[in-house]
């Protein structure tokens, strides 16, 4: 089960798709987080979210947010899609220990090794402010994860 808003969010620190070791506090009391979990680089519904969410980065990571991307793809793999799809936000690794940030979000799928598609808004303080979990086949709607940033 997925954690809830009001939660304090589960602190991490992964590697992105250039090697950069990235960690959750690493925002703390200076941004608030989108952190989004998918479930594998170049597949069809994670690729065309991604690529909405840079479509419309300006509106999701400025000097009050940063979105943070999270799968268990490895770190090679996550710079070939970062650099195929020219993103511009931090795609984190979460392949060794395998699934181990996306368990303690409670969006890991034991029977397919990935993480689901989970969101999370973070407030500056750590503290989820809204959380929503899709099924693997469905995707994001980018309207939701905005509201919840307003409400900031």
């Amino acid at each position: 089960m997925a954690i809830e808003a009001g939660a304090q969010a589960p602190d991490f620190r992964l590697r992105d798709q250039h090697g950069r070791a990235v960690g959750l506090g690493d925002f703390r009391e200076e941004k608030n987080v989108v952190l989004l979990f998918f479930p594998f680089a170049f597949t069809g519904v994670c690729t065309g979210e991604l690529r909405a969410v840079q479509a419309e980065l300006g509106a999701f990571q400025n000097e009050q947010v940063q979105v943070v991307a999270v799968s268990c793809d490895s770190m090679h793999a996550l710079r070939v899609f970062s650099d195929a799809e020219e993103l511009d936000f931090p795609l984190l690794s979460d392949f060794w220990p395998h699934g181990e940030a996306s368990r303690a979000y409670g969006v890991f799928a034991e029977d397919k090794g990935c993480a689901l598609r989970g969101t999370f808004v973070i407030d500056k303080r750590g503290t989820v402010r809204w959380t929503i979990v899709n099924g693997l086949p469905d995707a994001r709607d980018l309207r939701e994860y905005a509201k919840a940033l307003e409400a900031l």
